[in-house]
C-alpha cells in the first residue's frame, strides 16, 4: 500500500480533534499526528517533518496565526510552503480569506462545516506545492525597463502582470479579476489615465486603483481621488514606497468588504430564524466566486441565461449557447443522471440538487464541475431552475488520486490488502442460499523470494515483483481481481468460475512465473509460486472463512514441495497438525509484531582474568502468559520468511537493554542467515544505537559457520560493514560445517565460537580434544579471540582454562537469565569461578 501522508492536528479540544479523525479516517490515508497546544506541536516540527497541518486558533500562547508564521519561517524540519489548514470557532469568509493571505494559510473552513474537510484537503494537496499569497496586480507602463524594475520589486508579494498600452491594460482586466491596477498618468499619459480609471471603475467601482503621478499640482491629485482613484505615488518616488501604497491599497477593499460583511452578520443574529436562514443563503449566493457560471434554464432544460463565466469555463460563446439544452454540454455517461435531476425539480420531488458532473469543453477535454440547481417560480407560478456551475477538476483530480492511494499498491499499481478485504466480503455477501453460483479465491506466495532479496537486494526484488504483477495481468482476464497482500503474497479473486476452470488459470499463473527468466545485471534466474485455491459458493460463503480456507491451502501447497496448486478440501480442515502448525506461525508472527518478547542474557566467562566478558542475548517470546523457546518458533519463523521480524525485534531491545542496564557491559546478538544479508539490516542497527545513545563496541554480532560460508562475498561485506560502524563480529558454532580453516582468514570477525558438540566429549574423546585445541590455536594465529560453548562442569572448565582458550559459556558458568534475575546472581556467578 502506499505510504500513509502525516497529518498533524493542533487543536486544544479533544472532542474536536476526534471528530477530525473520523471524518478522514475513512480515506485510509493519513497518519495522524495529535497535539493539544502549538508549543507541544512545534516541538514535534522540530525533530520530523509533515506533509499536511490543521490547526484551530485558540491553541496557545502562540495562537494559529503565530503558529503558521512560525511554520512559514523555514526555521523547522518540516518545509515551509507545508499546507496548513485553519478550523477557527467563528468564521467570517472575507475576514477568513484576507487574514489567511496574510498568514500564508492555505485554506479556511469553520469547525461546523468539517464534513468538507476531505475535498478541503484534495484541494489543497493538489495546489499547495508552489502555492502563493501574492496578490494580482495589473501594471500599466510604456517604458519596459523601469515596469521589469517594479515588478521585481513587488514580486514577493504581487504577481504582476505588464502592459504597455491603455488599450490592453483594459482588455487584461476586462478578462481577469486583479486586487490591484497600477498605473502611469503622469504628464504625458494623463488623458489617457483618466479615462482608463473610468472604464475600469464603471465595470467594478470598489477596483483599488494606484497612480504614478508627476505633476506637483494638489489640484490634479485631488481630482484623481474624486475620479475613484485608491491612492497615488508621486514621481519620483521610493520605489520600496511604492510597495507599501500598493499593499495597503490593495488590502483596502479587503477590510471594508469585511467590515461591511460583519455588521451584516451581527444585523442577521438579531433577527428571527427563519429570516436569518434566507438572508444567509442569498448572502452565500451573492458571494460566489466570479468565476462561477450562472444561468437560467426553462421547463425544458434549455439555456435562457447565462453569463460570461461560461465562456471560460465551456469554450463555448454566450449566444450559440442561449435555447440550447443544458445536457448537450455534458458526457454521455451523465446525461441521463443530468435530465432525471432537472425532471424530479419541475415535478417538485426534489427544491434543490447539487451534481458533480463531466463537462465537455469546446475542445473536446472533459472539466469536473460542480452543478446546483433551484426551482424558483414568479409571480405568475411560471416556473424557472436556476444553475451554477464551478469547476472543480482539480479538487475532483486530487479526490481521486487519493481515492486511488487508498486502494491501490504503490509499487505494483495492483489493488491493496485494504481494497482485498472490501471486494472478498461484497462478493460473498451477495452469493445467496441455493444460488448456483461459484466464484474462487487464490492465494498466492513466490517460492523462495527472500533468497532473491537477500542476495540480489530489495531493489531488484522490488523489480520481480512488478515483473509477476505483469505476468498475473496478462494471464488473467479482466473481470477477475488482483490483489497484492503484501510482501511477496498476492491474491486473485475469479468471478463466475467453476471449480476445474479456477484450477486451470491457477496452474497457468504456476506455468507463467515459472517460465519466466529474471534478469539481473549478468545473471539470469527464474522463480516459482505456490497457491492455495478455495471455492466461493451458495454453502462456503463466509469471507473470513474462506480467507482461511485458501491460507490452509496455501500451507499445504508449500508443505507438499512448493511450485503447485492446492484446493481446498474438507480432510485439510481435519487435519489437526495442519491447522495447529499454521496457527502457531501466525501467532508467532503476532507475538512478535506486538513485542511481546522477553531476552536472557547468558554469561561469557574470561578464562585470564576471571571475570564475564559479556553476554550472549537469548530470546524468548510470551504467547499466551507462557514463555516459549526458540526451538519452538524459529522453524514456523522460517516457514513464514518472517526471520527478519525476529531479529529486528531482538537488536531493538536488546541495545535498549544495554542502554538502561550498566551491567550489561557488551552483549552478543545471534542473526538468522536470511537477516544477515537482509539491507534494511545496517540502517536498523544504526538507527537503534543513535536512539539510544549505545557505543556501537558494546554489541558483537554472531553468524553460524555454516551460514556464512553460503555467501562468503556478502558476508565479507556485510562483516566489513559492520565493523567499520564499530561492532564487533563473532562465527558461531565452528566446526560443524567444517570448511577448512582457511576459510577464517577471509572473514574480519573477532571472535571464533567453538561448536559446542566437540566441547562436550573433549575430555572422553581425544580427537574432540584435538579439534578444540586445532580452532583456538588457528584462532589465535589469525588474532581472533577462541569462545568454547558447552562448559557444563568444572573439569571441561578447567581443561580449556589449561588449553588458553580466551572465553567460556555453559551451564557451570552461568544459565541464561532475564536481567532482573542477572543482577541478582551476578556476584554468585563471579564467587563460584574465583574462589
Amino acid at each position: 500500500m502506499a505510504r500513509q501522508l502525516n497529518l498533524l492536528i493542533v487543536n486544544a479540544s479533544n472532542e474536536e480533534r476526534c471528530a477530525i479523525k473520523q471524518t478522514l479516517s475513512n480515506l485510509d490515508v493519513f497518519q495522524f499526528i495529535e497535539r493539544a497546544d502549538s508549543q507541544a506541536a512545534l516541538q514535534v516540527l522540530k525533530k520530523q517533518a509533515v506533509d499536511l497541518i490543521i490547526t484551530g486558533l485558540d491553541v496557545g500562547k502562540i495562537d494559529g496565526w503565530r503558529f503558521a508564521r512560525m511554520i512559514r519561517s523555514g526555521l523547522l524540519q518540516t518545509p515551509k510552503n507545508t499546507p496548513i489548514v485553519l478550523i477557527p470557532p467563528i468564521y467570517c469568509e472575507r475576514i477568513a480569506e484576507t487574514t489567511a493571505r496574510s498568514y500564508s494559510i492555505d485554506a479556511v473552513l469553520p469547525f461546523e462545516r468539517q464534513e468538507m474537510l476531505p475535498q478541503v484537503l484534495a484541494n489543497v494537496l493538489s495546489t499547495h506545492l508552489e502555492k502563493s499569497s501574492r496578490l494580482d496586480l495589473l501594471l500599466l507602463e510604456s517604458d519596459t525597463q523601469r515596469a521589469n524594475e517594479i515588478c521585481q520589486h513587488l514580486a514577493l508579494n504581487f504577481s504582476c502582470t505588464h502592459v504597455t498600452t491603455a488599450n490592453a491594460a483594459l482588455s487584461q482586466f476586462l478578462q481577469h479579476q486583479y486586487s490591484i491596477v497600477l498605473l502611469d498618468a503622469t504628464a504625458t499619459r494623463a488623458e489617457a489615465a483618466k479615462e482608463l480609471v473610468d472604464s475600469i471603475l464603471e465595470h467594478n467601482p470598489n477596483q483599488a486603483i494606484v497612480t504614478i503621478i508627476d505633476n506637483k499640482d494638489a489640484d490634479y491629485a485631488e481630482q484623481l481621488l474624486l475620479l475613484g482613484v485608491t491612492d497615488f505615488v508621486r514621481a519620483p518616488y521610493d520605489i520600496s514606497m511604492l510597495g507599501k501604497v500598493c499593499d495597503h491599497a490593495a488590502r483596502r477593499e479587503d477590510f471594508m468588504v469585511s467590515y461591511a460583511e460583519f455588521a451584516d452578520k451581527v444585523s442577521l443574529l438579531s433577527r428571527s430564524e427563519h429570516r436569518y436562514k434566507e438572508l444567509f443563503s442569498a448572502h452565500q449566493r451573492i458571494l460566489l466566486h466570479l468565476n462561477t457560471v450562472v444561468m437560467e434554464l426553462d421547463t425544458q432544460g434549455h439555456i435562457r441565461f447565462i453569463n460570461p463565466a461560461w465562456e471560460s469555463l465551456s469554450g463555448y460563446r454566450i449566444k450559440a449557447s442561449i435555447g440550447k439544452g443544458l445536457c448537450d454540454y455534458f458526457g454521455i455517461e451523465h446525461q441521463e443522471t443530468l435530465q432525471k435531476t432537472l425532471g424530479n425539480i419541475l415535478s417538485g420531488e426534489l427544491q434543490h440538487a447539487q451534481l458533480e458532473l463531466k463537462l465537455v469543453h469546446q475542445q473536446a477535454h472533459s472539466i469536473w464541475t460542480e452543478c446546483r440547481f433551484q426551482l424558483i417560480k414568479n409571480s405568475t407560478n411560471r416556473a424557472t431552475i436556476t444553475a451554477t456551475l464551478d469547476n472543480i477538476h482539480e479538487r475532483k483530480q486530487a479526490e481521486l488520486q487519493l481515492r486511488h492511494l487508498a486502494l491501490h499498491d504503490t509499487l505494483t499499481g495492483l489493488h491493496n490488502r485494504y481494497y482485498f478485504d472490501q471486494q472478498l466480503q461484497l462478493l460473498c455477501s451477495k452469493v445467496e442460499p441455493g444460488s448456483t453460483t461459484e466464484h474462487a479465491l487464490l492465494y498466492i506466495d513466490l517460492d523462495h523470494f527472500k533468497i532473491i532479496n537477500d542476495s540480489k537486494g530489495h531493489q531488484q526484488g522490488d523489480i520481480v515483483l512488478k515483473e509477476v504483477s505483469q505476468l498475473f495481468g496478462s494471464n488473467i482476464d479482466d473481470e477477475h481481481l488482483i490483489f497484492r497482500i503484501g510482501g511477496d503474497e498476492f491474491a486473485v479473486i475469479l468471478k463466475n468460475i467453476n471449480l476445474l476452470d479456477a484450477h486451470l488459470a491457477a496452474e497457468s499463473i504456476c506455468v507463467a512465473i515459472e517460465k519466466h527468466i529474471f534478469h539481473s545485471e549478468e545473471h539470469s534466474y527464474s522463480i516459482s509460486c505456490s497457491i492455495g485455491l478455495t471455492q466461493i459458493t451458495s454453502s462456503n460463503h463466509d469471507a473470513n472463512e474462506c480467507l482461511k480456507q485458501a491460507d490452509i491451502a496455501l500451507y499445504i501447497a508449500k508443505n507438499l514441495g512448493r511450485n503447485l496448486v492446492h484446493c481446498y478440501n474438507k480432510e485439510d480442515a481435519q487435519n489437526n497438525t495442519l491447522q495447529t502448525g499454521l496457527e502457531w506461525g501466525h501467532s508467532v508472527r503476532q507475538a512478535l509484531q506486538n513485542n511481546h518478547i522477553e531476552l536472557h542474557y547468558q554469561a561469557i566467562w574470561d578464562f585470564k582474568k576471571n571475570t564475564v566478558a559479556y553476554y550472549e542475548t537469548l530470546l524468548r517470546l510470551k504467547i499466551n502468559d507462557e514463555l516459549v523457546y526458540p526451538n519452538h518458533f524459529i522453524p514456523a519463523l522460517e516457514l513464514l520468511n518472517d526471520t527478519f521480524l525476529m531479529d529486528k525485534c531482538v537488536i531493538k531491545q536488546a541495545i535498549k537493554d544495554v542502554a538502561e542496564h550498566q551491567e550489561l557491559n557488551q552483549i552478543a546478538i545471534n542473526l538468522s542467515a536470511h537477516s544477515f544479508l537482509d539491507e534494511r539490516l545496517l540502517p536498523h542497527i544504526q538507527a537503534c544505537l543513535i536512539e539510544y545513545q549505545v557505543p556501537a563496541e558494546h554489541i558483537i554480532f554472531e553468524i553460524t559457520e555454516s551460514a556464512s560460508i553460503n555467501n562468503l562475498n556478502a558476508t565479507q561485506t556485510m562483516i566489513a560493514k559492520l565493523n567499520q560502524l564499530g561492532c564487533h563480529f563473532s562465527i558461531d558454532d565452528f566446526g560443524t560445517g567444517f570448511s577448512t580453516f582457511s576459510y577464517l582468514k577471509q572473514l574480519p570477525a573477532q571472535h571464533v565460537k567453538i561448536d559446542g558438540s566437540f566441547v562436550r566429549d573433549m575430555l572422553n574423546d581425544p580427537i574432540d580434544l584435538a579439534l578444540v585445541k586445532a580452532v583456538h590455536d588457528i584462532s589465535h594465529s589469525l588474532d581472533k579471540r577462541s569462545v568454547a560453548e558447552y562448559v557444563e562442569n568444572i573439569e571441561i572448565f578447567l581443561a580449556l582454562k589449561d588449553i588458553g582458550v580466551d572465553y567460556g559459556q555453559g551451564y557451570f558458568i552461568a544459565r541464561p537469565m532475564p536481567i532482573s534475575a542477572l543482577k541478582d546472581n551476578l556476584e554468585t556467578i563471579l564467587a563460584s569461578k574465583t574462589s
